[in-house]
């Protein structure tokens, strides 16, 4: 890893591992379809970014490659190495390298893996702990998804969309939830549950699994897992029987307290970001850090540090008495729970407005009922196009059949294909107390300043 050449580095998970790299002293470099500002964040780190694919990118002094699963075999720059001989690295092999001397916490589920491990994060540097971390998003900018410190402790988001998260050893795990997603790679549930007890498996000896005592799957991950040797098992939630049970979650705007019975006395503190799954998302960080032997008391006071991170109900500004607000969600549960969270912080006559962009075909083939069922809550919804990443398109799949699901539950929705054209259908919906949602895992998230811009000239 001494001089590694990163394909796609300007991805959320790739970057972090490069910024690590760079820190640690290595010669990094990488390539990206399009430039950005993560990529310019990068080259301030002292790292070479081409944009585009291309063979000659790759520098004779390359050490290796590092790939994501995304990158496809005929990539240019994949084949030259290949051509050369040199070693090819899938990124979870360089995260778990990365992670060799340290004392890792790492945070798995079928979604609030971004926010979970953005708060163990914050909320461990604010205590002086110095965690190194890896996050699949920014903090609050451009390169802020990771971080090489100087403590012990390592925070990694683990991701089982691959199964790459069996590559970890962690002295400490969190299950958030376990769901069918991934149609590419899993084919059915029970595929997903024996994916999680193979990343269970994987805690170090003596160490602990948290794990959410209200989501079903992760309860019969619990199930198959009771009596382990070697593996403790903590689990977290409103369930009577929580080892760390959620009493309260007492919403106030944008924010929420929170009490818990932990180790046998009450706790409450604040959490800055709005609704009931980040609430839990919080307290699944208390119990893995308490795991890991921090004082209950001092993380809870540390969590309040945390406000967000970007793209996960991330506010964008308001022009015209409207709100305009990010959200990453893309799974029906994402979506349901970023929705109730938007409306319990509406109030008053305030409506709610969606624009949502579906991410995957193989997702949207699979969860478009459930979806239009989530776009339910919504007071009204713009639905675009099918965001592709790394897939190509499927016959019959398309937006229309999560609109039609959304309208058989009663929501007010409709399809727009053209994103340019958003602004405008969005500021003629629009008035003053209305919270607008650009919602999805794809390029969304660009719609919202300029959402913003047309608001303000309306």
């Amino acid at each position: 890893m001494e001089r590694p050449h990163f394909i796609g580095i300007g991805g959320a998970g790739m970057s972090g591992i490069a910024k690590i790299l760079t820190r640690r002293g290595a010669q990094v470099a990488g390539s990206d379809s399009r430039d950005s500002e993560t990529a310019a964040a990068l080259r301030e780190l002292g790292v070479l970014v081409h944009v585009g694919h291309d063979s000659a990118h790759l520098s004779e002094a390359a050490s290796c490659v590092v790939v994501s699963s995304a990158i496809r075999q005929d990539n240019p720059e994949l084949a030259e190495a290949a051509r050369r001989g040199i070693p090819v690295v899938h990124r979870s092999d360089a995260l778990a390298a990365l992670m060799v001397g340290r004392r890792t916490i790492a945070v798995a589920g079928t979604h609030g893996k971004t926010t979970t491990t953005s708060m163990l994060a914050v909320s461990l540097t604010a205590l002086g702990l110095a965690p190194s971390y890896a996050i699949g998003g920014d903090l609050d900018a451009p390169g802020s998804n990771a971080e090489h410190g100087t403590g012990e402790l390592f925070v990694a988001e683990a991701d089982e969309s691959d199964r790459s998260f069996h590559r970890y050893r962690p002295e400490v795990a969190i299950v958030l939830n376990v769901e069918l997603d991934h149609h590419a790679n899993y084919a059915s549930l029970d595929e997903i549950h024996d994916s999680f007890e193979t990343f269970a498996d994987r805690v170090v000896p003596g160490g602990t699994l948290v794990v959410n005592a209200d989501q079903e799957g992760a309860r019969k991950l619990t199930a198959r897992l009771a009596g382990r040797e070697g593996l403790r098992l903590v689990t977290y939630g409103e369930a009577a029987d929580a080892t760390v049970r959620v009493l309260r979650v007492v919403p106030a705007g944008l924010t929420s307290a929170v009490t818990v019975l932990i180790e046998g006395r009450e706790l409450t503190f604040q959490v800055s970001v709005p609704g009931r799954h980040y609430a839990h998302n919080a307290v699944a960080a208390l119990a893995a850090g308490v795991a890991a032997g921090v004082p209950a008391e001092d993380l809870a006071r540390a969590l309040r540090d945390y406000t967000g991170v970007r793209r996960r109900l991330q506010p964008k500004g308001e022009a015209g008495g409207v709100q305009v607000i990010d959200s990453y969600a893309h799974h029906p549960t994402e979506m349901s729970a970023d929705l109730e969270a938007i409306r319990g912080a509406a109030g008053g006559d305030g409506r709610v407005l969606v624009v949502f962009q579906p991410h995957l075909f193989s997702r949207t083939r699979e969860l478009a009922t459930e979806m239009g069922e989530a776009l339910a809550l919504a007071d009204a919804c713009l639905v675009l196009d099918i965001y592709p990443a790394r897939e190509d398109p499927i016959p019959g799949v398309t937006s229309q059949l999560i609109i039609d699901a959304a309208l058989a539950h009663g929501a007010a929705a409709r399809a727009e294909h053209d994103k340019a054209a958003v602004p405008e259908a969005v500021a003629g919906m629009a008035g003053p107390g209305d919270l607008v949602l650009t919602m999805g895992a794809g390029d969304v998230t660009e719609l919202g300043p300029r959402i913003l811009a047309r608001l303000a000239a309306h």
